[in-house]
């Protein structure tokens, strides 16, 4: 075989022990390697793919696997281009000579039944279990969600998962249709928010057709139903979900639900649809910690082709906390970097994160209540917090403390100077320094985070 089929059958090979058989199949089967354009620093390879399904696809959730194989075949670093072109040795089979055998038989018609059937089930392709960080703060919901997925309808059932915005709720559900319809494509499944059930009883009230909505859901393998808090305090909503939901589980149906607080805090769900959620297993998603929030940054750089350095990634990660802030630094790093013609380094991370500018989010809480939270923080008694002390492990604390009278509560410089007891000059100096630290320490930055969580 020449050099190209050479360098993709071994990409090929790297990715399959990556991936599942199923993966392997419906999607990497369906790719071939266009063409080769060699520089001395980086290469710029090609590749082709029979749809435009499969190219979004690939690109979305396994662009940084295929850019690390390619990488170690081709042994230097490489940019990936992904075009929709037919494969001009698709009808080649294997033979003695080593070409690559067609991995994939009828890929179109898969490929269509796939499309389908994402489209159908309102599943999102691109939120799966392998672009999903896991770290402690969200590694119960992860494996509970696997464990659905590989056996639906019996392991955990119903699955609900709740948790603050944007810590991958939605994503985990997503995850386990995705495997189901990868494994099974005529599955029944369908993915609705509480609002589109909502809404979908109410329309078949106005329009007398609920027997038609209850064809529609009753009869699934498995319902995912995002922000299930929406349908409390409806009368009407409750009792139809209440029986579906018993149709459902009585057949053996999947049922995952997500939500913003956990059943028992669900102000107006009737009692016997809490009872029911509480059957199942109820798991949470804690707002992600500093390494979760690294793997996070990495990940979705990855997938759109873009290499961040670590000691980057960890300034980023420590002045950013919420997940989707994270991905919309990102959206805005890649587009000044391809406005501007700049590449990745300090400066521009450090200019896009505000000049150095630390977020703050006002809190309401006394002087007493702060100075509490960082003496128990810190493990740190009060006397010694206000004392004169000058020792680094006394003295942070205190300029932490001088912080967060100053920013978060709003006092003027001599009153928080006169509940520390030092004179303005020290406050202000105390405000500049943390300020300063929160946008390059990341400790700094876990501390503030830390104390805002116990107040």
């Amino acid at each position: 075989m020449n050099d190209n089929k050479q360098v993709w059958h071994e990409v090929l090979e790297s990715v399959r022990v990556s991936v599942s058989p199923a993966i392997f199949t419906t999607w990497f089967s369906q790719t071939h390697l266009v063409q080769i354009d060699k520089t001395d620093q980086r290469d710029t390879v090609q590749i082709g793919c029979n749809s435009a399904f499969v190219k979004t696809t690939i690109e979305t959730r396994y662009f940084g696997l295929v850019q690390d194989a390619l990488a170690k075949s081709l042994g230097k670093p490489c940019d990936l281009l992904f075009t929709v072109k037919d494969n001009p040795d698709k009808a080649v089979g294997s033979n003695s000579s080593g070409s690559v055998a067609p991995l994939f038989e009828q890929t179109q018609e898969n490929d269509d039944q796939l499309k389908v059937a994402f489209k159908n089930t309102r599943i999102k392709p691109f939120f799966t279990f392998a672009n999903f960080a896991v770290s402690s703060s969200n590694q119960m919901a992860w494996a509970a969600a696997e464990a659905v997925a590989k056996n639906p309808g019996v392991t955990y059932n119903p699955l609900f998962i709740w948790g603050g915005v944007g810590v991958g709720k939605t994503h985990l559900m997503n995850a386990v249709g995705c495997q189901i319809l990868e494994q099974k494509p005529d599955a029944k499944i369908y993915f609705c928010t509480g609002e589109d059930f909502t809404n979908d009883i109410v329309e078949g009230i106005m329009n007398k057709t609920t027997q038609a909505f209850r064809n529609k859901y009753r009869k699934l393998d498995a319902l995912f139903i995002d922000d299930i808090q929406f349908i409390a305090g409806k009368d009407a909503v409750q009792e139809e979900f209440f029986h579906t939901f018993n149709t459902m589980t009585g057949a053996n149906g999947q049922i995952i639900m997500t939500s913003d607080r956990p059943p028992p805090e669900i102000s107006k769900l009737e009692l016997r649809l809490r009872s029911r959620f509480e059957a199942g297993l109820i798991v949470d998603i804690a707002p992600p910690d500093f390494e979760l929030r690294c793997a996070i940054l990495q990940i979705k750089a990855k997938q759109r082709g873009v290499e961040i350095p670590m000691d980057l990634v960890q300034l980023v990660a420590g002045n950013i906390e919420a997940p989707r802030q994270l991905e919309g630094f990102l959206i805005k790093l890649i587009t000044k970097m391809r406005l501007g013609g700049e590449s990745i380094n300090e400066g521009l991370i450090k200019s896009l994160l505000g000049k150095g500018e630390v977020e703050t989010t006002n809190i309401k809480s006394n002087p007493q209540e702060i100075i509490n939270a960082i003496s128990k923080h810190f493990s740190l008694g009060k006397r010694s917090l206000l004392g004169d002390s000058r020792a680094r492990p006394v003295a942070r604390p205190r300029q932490i403390l001088m912080y967060f009278l100053r920013t978060q509560i709003g006092l003027p410089l001599d009153e928080v100077g006169r509940i520390v007891g030092r004179d303005h000059t020290t406050v202000m100096h105390a405000v500049d320094k943390i300020t300063q630290m929160a946008s390059t320490d990341v400790q700094i930055r876990e501390d503030l985070l830390g104390i805002k969580n116990l107040l």
